[in-house]
């Protein structure tokens, strides 16, 4: 079986974008070669990219299709054929199957006689199927941004394509896409081979090929030679190495085909810049490594990675030419920080108003008083359960946290928000609490990010973002589908992440209510806040601490009304009931009490579907069979211990009390039959299965659990 090989080349592609668009390349591939009949079983996929090119290379691919008979019906026989002659309906359908009227059979089925036809379909060769499909394949791939660059051709792309690599074994498949037709030739590095064409004359030969004209198309091995260079690099500075920055190095990845590294200095005097500043300068605007010593205090070098290889005239020449240009940076930013200081933040809350949140919604100075009734309910809230909170750093945290937004500094090096607000108040004697709280007032960044490690940077992070998200939301601009121009699906999981990782005592409820306020209309705005807060919970759920769907939707599918706020309020709580919610699934017991749940939702379903009514309560003296009468008896036993063990966090054991009604419930169903003739029976052991279900599913819905 011969291996398929696909390149596209194009202009350079930002390298943010490289990694989804390789797998989704690879992913398209493999799914366009399955769906044909193409692919051996055993098949295996590589897939390679640079900052020019996208590639996938696919083992076990068969040279055709295998010829297919499929089973085709068509209209009812007695529209295909009237008095055992073909109507118009049946020529149809036979032209249609491509076969002879008179090869149409009957078709039984369980809704009716129908006309059929067995077609037989042969294999195509691979190299039609690949030269018909992988244009429309190419032209499928995701980007964030793509752009036509034909005038008045409708393909799209993320840059313009430059080259088509397609073969098949040996054979070039004659793919077309943007006016070029592929071949052989793929092409090597711009500069040190001139861009000119390499021929590959055959798959085997491709990553050779492409290596001896400078490219390395293995992203890992392209990372690979950027980390051992970084080492040599930094072992020519005795006691140092490079700080680890995972980020960083994925993005050089992605921005060389050839890396080298060079090791550069600054003057030791712009060390006495916060290590921020420098840090930001070198990573986000140059892409340079930073070094520091063995403690991790910053050194006066960095290390930056280029595309191409020199020799030590040229090297020493770009490393000059970096030294400078990272020189001018470091000089601005110390100009900025000089300048800023003689407007304390104190004296640039006033500015505030001048700077613009959102149209509808004012100045960051409005978001500032806002969240500053926010972060004072909030603290309250805190110090009546027993949490200790400096309430006057953290008023001063709150009314300062923006004001860093009127800094040259930030104006120049936008990535330092919150972060130069922290450094300024602790340059300005604001104290370490304040200071603390604004530097860390935007953390976590992600899902998996840290925290703030104060009260006060958490509340003060808490309250600006569901102050954004509540008045995003009254004026109508929550995220619609893939459209969140405000970030508030972030910023609800910074909501959510902070309150699991720092077990603050708030419910989302309580978050909302506070956040909300006495405005108009608030309990509608608060049913569409919580449940969007309840989404991204469950999205954290799944995605962040990795529980079974199935557990997750049974957990916040709850009917609600439970006292401790465990479920849909309280996050930490959310996250320990998913945990003994995991554990109990291994437990035969609880699965027959999850499947009997799901039995008795349907049957009071079915119920209410042919218009039965039955009451909210039964009525333990109208029960008459022992095993309804058993099953009563143990509900009520129950009721009491299951509401404490809930009311007191005890999640595990009131599962445990759940589970231990298997014995009666399996004896009710044995024995019992629900829908009795007798109408007052039949209500009244509805009322006792309507009880049973409405008491536990406080907490779960446990039938999502029966089929997992």
């Amino acid at each position: 079986m011969p291996d398929f090989l696909f390149e596209a080349g194009v202009e350079e592609i930002p390298a943010r974008m490289i990694a989804a668009a390789q797998a989704d390349l690879t992913e398209r591939t493999i799914a366009l070669l399955k769906e044909a009949r193409l692919v051996a079983s055993d098949y295996k996929s590589t897939s390679y990219s640079t900052p020019r090119r996208l590639a996938v290379h696919i083992s076990g691919v068969l040279d055709r299709q295998a010829d297919l008979e499929e089973q085709l019906n068509g209209p009812s026989w007695k529209v295909a054929f009237k008095d055992d002659q073909p109507t118009a309906a049946a020529v149809a359908f036979a032209k249609k199957a491509g076969v002879e009227v008179d090869r149409l059979v009957k078709v039984t089925t369980a809704k009716g006689e129908y006309v059929g036809a067995t077609v037989h379909r042969p294999g195509l060769p691979a190299t039609d199927v690949l030269a018909a499909q992988m244009p429309q394949l190419l032209g499928s791939i995701y980007w964030p941004k793509n752009m036509y660059w034909r005038p008045g051709k409708p393909e799209r792309f993320v840059r313009p394509l430059q080259w088509l690599l397609a073969l098949l074994g040996d054979h070039v498949v004659p793919v077309e896409f943007g006016g070029i037709r592929a071949g052989r030739q793929t092409f090597g590095h711009r500069i040190l081979f001139g861009d000119c064409p390499v021929d590959v004359s055959n798959i085997s030969s491709y990553l050779a090929a492409l290596e001896s004209a400078y490219v390395l198309p293995e992203v890992e091995a392209r990372r690979q030679r950027i980390r051992k260079a970084l080492d040599a690099e930094t072992r020519n500075v005795p006691g140092a190495r490079w700080r680890e920055d995972q980020s960083l190095v994925d993005t050089v990845t992605h921005l060389t085909e050839w890396p080298t590294v060079l090791l550069g200095s600054f003057e030791p005097e712009y060390l006495r810049l916060p290590e921020e500043v420098l840090v930001t300068v070198m990573r986000d605007h140059q892409k340079y490594f930073a070094v520091e010593d063995t403690s991790g205090t910053l050194a006066p070098h960095f290390l930056t990675v280029l595309n191409t290889s020199v020799d030590s005239a040229g090297a020493d020449i770009i490393r000059h030419g970096n030294e400078r240009v990272l020189r001018a940076r470091f000089n601005d930013a110390r100009f900025f920080w000089d300048t800023d200081q003689k407007t304390p933040l104190t004296g640039r809350v006033e500015m505030l108003k001048s700077v613009t949140f959102q149209r509808e919604l004012g100045s960051y100075h409005a978001k500032t008083e806002a969240n500053l009734r926010i972060a004072v309910a909030l603290a309250d809230g805190l110090t009546a359960s027993g949490v200790s909170v400096d309430e006057a750093a953290l008023l001063t945290a709150v009314r300062l946290a923006k004001t860093d937004l009127t800094a040259e500094l930030v104006k120049e090096f936008t990535e330092l928000q919150g972060i130069v607000g922290g450094l300024y108040a602790r340059a300005q004697g604001h104290g370490e609490a304040v200071a603390q709280a604004i530097y860390s007032q935007y953390m976590p960044a992600s899902a998996d990010g840290a925290i703030p490690q104060t009260a006060e940077g958490q509340l003060l992070g808490i309250a600006d973002r569901i102050n954004t998200i509540v008045d995003m939301f009254a004026i109508g601009l929550e995220p619609t589908g893939s459209k969140d121009p405000f970030a508030l699906r972030r910023a609800a999981i910074g909501i959510i992440k902070v309150l699991a990782d720092s077990g603050l005592a708030l419910g989302l409820d309580q978050i909302v209510d506070i956040a909300i306020g006495p405005r108009q209309d608030n309990a509608t705005l608060k049913a569409r806040v919580v449940s969007f807060l309840e989404e991204r919970l469950a999205f954290y759920l799944r995605e962040v601490r990795g529980f079974a769907p199935s557990i997750v939707t049974a957990e916040l599918a709850s009917q609600g009304g439970n006292p401790a706020q465990s479920i849909k309020n309280r996050v930490t709580d959310a996250i320990g009931f998913a945990e003994d919610l995991t554990a109990m699934r291994g437990s035969e017991d609880f699965l027959a009490i999850c499947a009997a749940f799901k039995r008795i939702r349907n049957i009071l379903k079915q119920a209410r579907d042919k218009g039965e009514a039955y009451p909210d309560d039964f009525v333990a003296g109208a029960l008459t069979a022992p095993a309804e009468i058993a099953l009563a008896g143990r509900l009520e036993e129950l009721q009491t211990g299951f509401g404490s063990m809930v009311a007191e966090r005890r999640y595990r054991e009131a599962l445990t009390l759940i589970a231990s009604l298997r014995p009666q419930v399996d004896a009710f169903f044995e024995s019992v039959m629900v829908m009795d003739p007798d109408q007052a029976v039949r209500r009244n052991r509805l009322a006792l299965l309507s009880s049973l279900l409405n008491h536990f599913s406080r907490i779960a819905d446990f039938s999502e659990l029966a089929a997992t």
